[in-house]
């Protein structure tokens, strides 16, 4: 269909394949399905792991060694990492290299946001050719203003890469940001922007997926109709944490987003990853939810 911002839509760089196009080739080969790599305190105990960097390494190379193959992207929750210190960072830049590695794609859980130099740093850290954290893409928070993420938005264009902004969360505390302002609310300005942003590379094209993504949870329920938001429209994925222990099923998630569900990568982590540590049963979790998704 005519792009009505064609004549200012930009450009990915030559040789750069985009984010949207390598995600919604791997939603296609390997199912909709994104595994959190979430190494919580709770999980390394019964796994039989210490509450330490080792074991927050042997936990997240045994996921990726399981899920590699069965889902479409994984998702390291960073605040787990984080909490480890150094050691604990360094776990991270070798789990995405190892991710890199085995052709899988990653999406660092962080939720950056800031404003001016500060955020172009964080975009730096995460999506820059070359750096240790590089992911294939990063979540961000736009409550200082979508355009104060400029700078991540602009750099994973440039590099290939993409990012997933928080528009419309399941936590009661939530409502209290995103659904201020009813029919214009912050949830669907969100929205909006995310969807400019995707016409702005002209992906107009049902099938096609920008790489501007948006965080909206599994369990909103009715929200989506409430707030009048088309995620359809938006044209880049979504991503719907919730799968599983939050209480949410593949049912759940075709009546939630109903249109948009072809865009919607469903995201599952304590469901997956209760099943450890081995590998066989990690797999056998992960292509059950992964089956469910896929059904029709």
């Amino acid at each position: 269909m005519p792009d009505a911002d064609a004549a200012t839509a930009g450009t990915v760089p030559t040789g750069r394949e985009s984010f949207g196009s390598r995600l919604g080739q791997a939603m296609a080969g390997r199912g909709p399905l994104c595994v959190g790599i979430d190494p919580h305190p709770s999980l390394l105990r019964d796994w039989g792991l210490n509450d330490d960097a080792a074991g927050v390494e042997r936990f997240s190379l045994t996921v990726l060694e399981a899920v590699g193959s069965l889902a479409a992207a994984v998702k390291p929750q960073v605040a787990l990492y984080e909490r480890h210190g150094s050691a604990g960072m360094a776990v991270l830049e070798r789990t995405l290299a190892a991710a890199a590695d085995a052709y899988v794609l990653t999406i660092a859980d962080a939720k950056r946001g800031d404003i001016g130099s500060t955020m172009a740093a964080y975009a730096d850290a995460w999506l820059r050719d070359g750096s240790p954290l590089a992911a294939d893409a990063v979540t961000l928070s736009p409550y200082l203003g979508f355009e104060s993420l400029r700078p991540a938005l602009d750099l994973a264009a440039e590099t290939g890469r993409g990012v997933f902004v928080l528009a419309l969360t399941s936590n009661p505390e939530g409502a209290s940001v995103q659904h201020v302002g009813g029919m214009d609310s912050v949830a669907r300005r969100i929205v909006q922007a995310a969807a400019a942003e995707n016409r702005r590379y002209a992906v107009s094209v049902p099938g096609n997926l920008g790489s501007v993504g948006l965080v909206v949870g599994a369990t909103v329920g009715s929200a989506l109709t409430d707030l009048d938001l088309d995620l359809a429209a938006t044209f880049g994925p979504i991503l719907a944490p919730g799968l599983g222990a939050q209480g949410a099923t593949a049912a759940v998630l075709r009546r939630t987003f109903g249109p948009a569900y072809p865009q919607v990568l469903g995201t599952s982590s304590r469901d997956i990853l209760a099943a450890g540590p081995h590998i066989r049963s990690l797999q056998d979790a992960a292509r059950r939810t992964r089956d469910e998704l896929l059904a029709t």
